[in-house]
This record gives structure tokens, sequence and C-alpha cells, in this order.
């Protein structure tokens, strides 16, 4: 077989198209899915056992452990699934793929879900150029689905041929003979194969040829399918190359869970194999069917290896998941969607989880004084690239905001279905309260990088004093977030009010000496009126977000009232 350095450049053009497939779904699926999804998700996954046969049952659905396991990095990426979560489905992707083994070795065919891609970009274009938001990111989510099967499609075609030229490898019957050593050899060489053809499904179907004509016995056959297990992870992976901190984490936990199962494969290898050739080998002599012994034979292999797999290490489940969170740590600039003290369930009493919650809140108002500061970076940025960079990881916050909100009121209303005093009852008040104005509190903050992002693509810029205006009206934000957190943190006392209150009222004063100021600017010519309107944009945007504040101090001395009346 020839193959050529343009058939090279065509595979690493086929993966082009599944990265931007995979990009383009994942953005997509988070902007419509939002909370919808995730929500039918986690009621799938609410334990392990749960997640396991969901995994299983996707993947025997759409007969691809690559295509669940990219969907579940992109589930992970949007946040739409926790770590723990998806390495639950991930096993379960393991013990479905089997099936697409069975289907080989009995029926010899597989469904090809690519063949779907290009009616789905017909339905998806509509919803493209659609002027509704959530109908354009369902076109995105299709057309990025769509994107990314096409991608796997042309991966298998434009790889080398090997399953249509099984006699290349005939030259690995010189290598059979060299004891536990061959099937080492045959665990590299499988997975290799499957690196190569990016489907263990194809490598499966090599296997069976070189194992029907003889060139290997059922035990390097077997050692082959390890192999496979291990090559099949580097989908997940090549994924997770433009996809955030944690959904690496949850590609990374494929490849842990493959090769700890292929070393203790390995150390019972012999063992394993008599007991697989012991039952099938009844149960065809029973059905009296012997002409497909052999793929029989490394079928339930490959069914009994993974199903073996996932019972011993679906006790695991936390341990794999420090671990990767150890091998990959969280970068600087990334920020963990999910919460970190509601962590689902309930808790055993109302006022633990009224601690539990509250605790969340005061973590909701240091991320939304985090993200303030970032605007203030915002507007001294020249440099275009960096410029982008910061306003998407404001974006971000942005939906982290509004996704934190969501699940502490959830959170929140479960608790009030409990047995609750009437002081609990105030404090849940209040704590809903607290969380929608910490919420508006990240709105006004993306606002003001919105406004920051559109007086940029003006060719006039603010003047020196106007500069010197906004630093000041930042600084005066900046203090009464930082007293907002400060008393959040604050368990043991009443809250006083008074310094905030103050800080209030110095706000909306200056804001309304710069209003006033910014028309007598106007009128002289000290600068263009558009330029004029992004600033007064910036200034009022300011003043809103000081009444948040003052409103999240409010509503958090209203809590600590009633704490303090019920000690």
């Amino acid at each position: 077989m020839e193959y050529t350095f343009y058939d090279l450049l065509k595979l690493f053009g086929s993966l082009a198209f599944f990265l931007y497939g995979m990009k383009i779904m994942s953005e997509g699926l988070q902007k419509f899915a939002g909370d919808r999804l995730r929500q039918i998700l986690t009621a799938m996954t609410t334990n392990k056992v749960t997640g396991v046969l969901t995994g299983a049952l996707i993947t025997m659905l759409i007969q691809s452990s690559s295509a669940t396991t990219v969907m579940v990095v992109s589930f992970v990426n949007a946040g739409l699934l926790t770590l723990s979560q998806s390495i639950g489905v991930i096993m379960g992707a393991n013990i479905g793929t089997t099936a697409t083994a069975w289907l080989i070795s009995l029926l010899g065919f597989k469904i090809d879900i690519s063949v779907f891609a290009l009616p789905l970009l017909a339905f998806g274009i509509p919803l493209l150029f659609s002027q509704k938001s959530s109908r354009k990111s369902l076109g995105e989510f299709i057309f990025g689905f769509a994107f990314l099967f096409i991608g796997l499609k042309y991966l298998t075609e434009n790889a080398p041929d090997l399953k249509q030229n099984p006699e290349m490898l005939e030259f690995l019957t010189q290598y059979t003979d060299m004891g536990f050593g061959s099937v080492l050899l045959f665990v590299v060489i499988g997975t290799i194969l499957t690196i190569v053809m990016q489907s263990s499904s194809a490598t499966m179907a090599i296997t069976l040829i070189m194992c029907a004509n003889g060139w290997i016995d059922f035990r390097l056959g077997a050692a082959t399918v390890l192999g496979e297990n291990i090559g099949t992870t580097i989908t997940a992976n090549l994924a997770a190359l433009t996809a955030n901190t944690q959904a690496r984490r949850a590609a990374l936990s494929h490849l842990i869970f493959n090769l700890f199962g292929v070393c203790w494969a390995l150390c019972l290898f012999q063992p394993f194999l008599g007991m697989i050739e012991w039952i099938v080998s009844d149960v065809m002599h029973v059905t009296g069917e012997t002409s497909v012994l052999v793929p029989i034979q490394l079928s339930a292999f490959h069914t009994g290896f993974n199903i073996c797999n996932v019972l011993i290490l679906i006790w695991f489940i936390k341990f794999i998941e420090k671990t990767v969170i150890k091998l990959l740590p969280m970068k600087e600039h990334e920020e963990e969607y999910r919460l970190r003290f509601i962590t689902g369930g309930m808790l055993s009493t109302s006022e633990l989880s009224i601690l539990q919650a509250q605790k969340e809140i005061n973590l909701f108002a240091e991320r939304m004084h985090r993200m303030f500061g970032m605007v203030q970076q915002l507007l001294r940025i020249d440099n275009e690239n960096e410029f982008n960079k910061l306003f998407s990881r404001i974006e971000k916050y942005e939906n982290i905001s509004d996704s934190m909100e969501l699940e502490i009121a959830n959170y929140l209303s479960e608790v009030s279905e409990g047995r609750l005093s009437s002081e609990g009852k105030v404090q849940i008040r209040a704590m809903m309260r607290e969380i929608t104005e910490i919420e508006s509190i990240g709105d006004s903050c993306y606002n003001l990088a919105r406004t920051i992002n559109r007086k940029r693509k003006e060719a006039e810029d603010f003047t020196s004093q106007q500069y010197a205006h906004l630093d000041e009206m930042f600084r005066l934000i900046d203090s009464a977030l930082t007293q907002m957190v400060a008393l959040e943190e604050d368990t043991k006392q009443i809250v006083d009010v008074n310094r905030s209150i103050n800080l209030e009222n110095e706000i909306n004063n200056y804001r309304n000496r710069l209003k006033t100021q910014n028309l007598a600017d106007i009128n002289n010519k000290a600068y263009s009126y558009q330029i004029g309107v992004h600033y007064m944009d910036l200034i009022g945007e300011c003043e809103k977000l000081g009444d948040y504040v003052i409103n999240v101090v409010e509503a958090h001395s209203e809590l600590k009232t009633a704490k303090k009346i019920t000690t």
C-alpha cells in the first residue's frame, strides 16, 4: 500500500475538521442546553451505577465508544457534567463498545452514524441564521455534532488502510514465539493500530482477520484487544486538546482507567484466558457452532475484561478523580464551574444545610469581586490579544454567576421544604435575596466589559481626565465590594452597614457630579458626543453596581439578625 505525503496532509486535515466540530459542538451546547440538559444528565448519573449504565446505553445506541467519550468530554467542557460523573459514564462506554465487537464477529457490520451528518446540516443551517439566540445556539450545536462525526469518518478514511490490506501485517508471524514478550509486543501493536485507525472496532476487525488467517493465535489476539483499549482513549484526549482543564481531566481518567485494566489483565493473563476459553468452548459445544470459535472467544474476552475492570474500579472513582486533579492542576486563569460547598444531596439538618449554602454565597461574592477586578484591568489593556483573552474570561464568569445563582436557589428551595423554624425561614428569604443581588453584580460587571469593548472600536479614546474619573469611580466600587465580601465572611457579629451606606452615598454623589460635568465637557468640545455616551454608560453602570452591593449588605444584615435571634 502506498501512503503519500498528500495522504498524510489529508489525515491532519481530517483531524482539524474533528477538533473544530468538537469546539463548535461544545460552545453551542453550553449556550443552548444550559441547565436543562445538565439537569437531565445529572438525573441520569445520580450515582456510580446509573452513570455506568448511561455510558453503556449511549455507546450501544451510537455504536462508538470514541463518540461517547468525546461527547462526555464536551459535556464536561461545557460544565454539564462533573468530573466524577464523567468517569462513571466513560466506564460504561467501555462496556457498551463491546456490543460492537459482537456485531462484528456475529453479523459483520457496524452502524455508521456519519451518514446522518449531511442531513443534520440541512436542519441546522436555518437555525444558524435565526435571530433568536437559543435557536442559533442549537444550530451551532447541530453543526458541531455533524462536523464531529464527519471528522471521525474522514479520520478513518484517510488513515492508512490497514483493514483492506491486512497482508501488511503478515510479517508479525515471526514475533509470535517470544513467550510473554510476544504478549507485550501485541499489546503495543493493538495500541498503535487503534491510534492510527481511530477506531477500536476497525482494529478488532483486523485482529479477527489475523486470527482467522492463522497469523496469530487467540492468546495474541487477546493481547491485541488489550492494546485496543489503550489506543481508543486517544480520541477523547485529542478532543480535549482545545477544552478546559476539567475536560482534559475527564479524558485522562479514561486513559488511566484503561491502563490499570490492562495491567491487572496482564498479571492474570493466562488464568483469565483459560476461563474465557472454557466458557466459550462449553457454550459452542452445546450450540454445535464451531466455525466462529475464535471471533466469539475474542468478543467474550473483550466483554469479560471490560465488565471486570468496571466492577473493580467503580469503587475507586473518587481516587481516580483525585489522581487526575493532581496530575492536571487547574490553570490560574480558569475557574471551576461547579459549586464547592454544595455537592448534592440534603444534609441531616436544615441548620447545617443553611450553613453550607452560606459558605457557597460567600464564595459567590468573592468571585464577583474578582470579576470586577478583571473589568478594572480591561479598561487599561491596549494589546488586542490580551484584551480578547480577558474579555472572554469575563464572559465565562458571567455564565458562572448565572449558574451559581440557579443552583444555590434550587438548593435553598429544597431546604425550605424541610422543617424550619420561623427564624430559619427568614434566613432562607434573606439568602435568596443575596444571591439575586450578587448575580446582578455579575451582570453589571459584564455590561461594563461590553461597554469598554464597544468603546474600543471607536477611533477616539477617553481623555486623561475621563480615565482619572473612571479610576476614582472604580476605586469606590472596589471599596464597596471589599466591604461586602468582608461582611459576608463575618459569621460572628451583627453587620454594621453604616460604612457600606456611606460608600453608596459617595458613589451616587460622584455619579451626579460627573453627569453634570460630562454635559459641560461635550458642549465645550472636550470630546465627542459618542465618547461621552460610552463614558456615562460606564459611570451609570457603576452606580447601579453600587446599588446591588448595598442590597446584598442589607440582605446579609437581615440574615445575621435572624441568626442572632436564633442563638
